[in-house]
């Protein structure tokens, strides 16, 4: 499932392709035609995202929310777009670009309320300006529940994903299996600054990038990570691999239904 700063640099890309310019906008598939007929022919007034959440603004109250989830991809192209496949869910198309979206968990056209709900029941999202991770800390420091676990939930933090999970304990020496009770405001202070810095890295870059400059292929003398994913990481799907900092093995375990991954040794309990 994308993280956070995949649907923050959508909604950006979505802007700079059709903001205030009149769209075509239709469902080859049929799922969203309704929808699609009631905005066709009208402008794209804004854009927003929170967590993993996107929403495209038409006039003053109409919102597509869209909502990736495991299968949902977005494709943008230049015009003049090819005949849709019938497995295109959304088109947005103007005479300079389109854009398709297949396969997503969510594509519904809501009322600004229903947006706001949306928003009331996620947690701050780091690359917000709205953001408070105050908020979050205070649930954080409430609970019992792993740390690891916690920053996968969107009631408490917004937009982290496996990947920033991972990377972001690692960064900060801290054992995923570590109560959120016992994350000091200093080790949360640190954790959200570097997620704040992590993800907007990784809207301007679009991958994922999280090792240090001392830790690059470049500066190790190391082969380049290849991965579907992409992106220099410390430990995400790098179970059995030597660490890059100790050289011990990266450990790998099921957790809250997603696979984490750990170095035991740099993240000591």
């Amino acid at each position: 499932m994308p993280e956070g700063h995949t649907i923050h640099r959508l909604a950006q890309d979505y802007a700079a392709r059709f903001s205030a310019r009149a769209a075509r906008v239709s469902s080859p598939q049929g799922k969203f035609s309704d929808a699609a007929a009631l905005l066709d022919g009208t402008p794209l007034n804004t854009t927003d995202a929170h967590g993993k959440h996107l929403f495209l603004g038409f006039r003053d109250a109409d919102w597509i929310h869209i909502h990736l989830g495991l299968f949902g991809k977005v494709g943008f192209g230049d015009a003049p777009a090819p005949p849709p496949t019938d497995t295109v869910r959304l088109r947005l198309a103007n005479d300079t670009a389109y854009v398709d979206l297949r396969g997503p968990t969510t594509c519904a056209l809501i009322t600004h309320a229903e947006k706001q709900a949306i928003h009331d029941r996620l947690g701050p999202d780091p690359l917000r300006e709205d953001a408070d991770p105050a908020a979050a800390y205070a649930r954080v420091r409430r609970s019992r529940t792993t740390i690891a676990a916690l920053l996968m939930d969107q009631k408490i933090i917004a937009g982290v994903g496996n990947v920033y999970r991972a990377e972001a304990l690692f960064r900060h020496h801290i054992d995923p299996y570590r109560a959120g009770k016992d994350i000091t405001p200093a080790e949360w202070d640190a954790i959200w600054a570097d997620l704040v810095e992590l993800m907007r890295e990784g809207v301007r870059n679009n991958r994922i990038d999280t090792v240090r400059p001392q830790h690059t292929p470049e500066a190790m003398g190391r082969p380049p990570r290849v991965d579907d994913h992409g992106g220099e990481v410390y430990v995400y799907r790098r179970a059995n691999r030597p660490c890059h900092i100790c050289g011990d093995e990266i450990r790998t375990a099921d957790l809250a239904a997603r696979n984490l991954f750990w170095c035991p040794t740099c993240q000591k309990k």
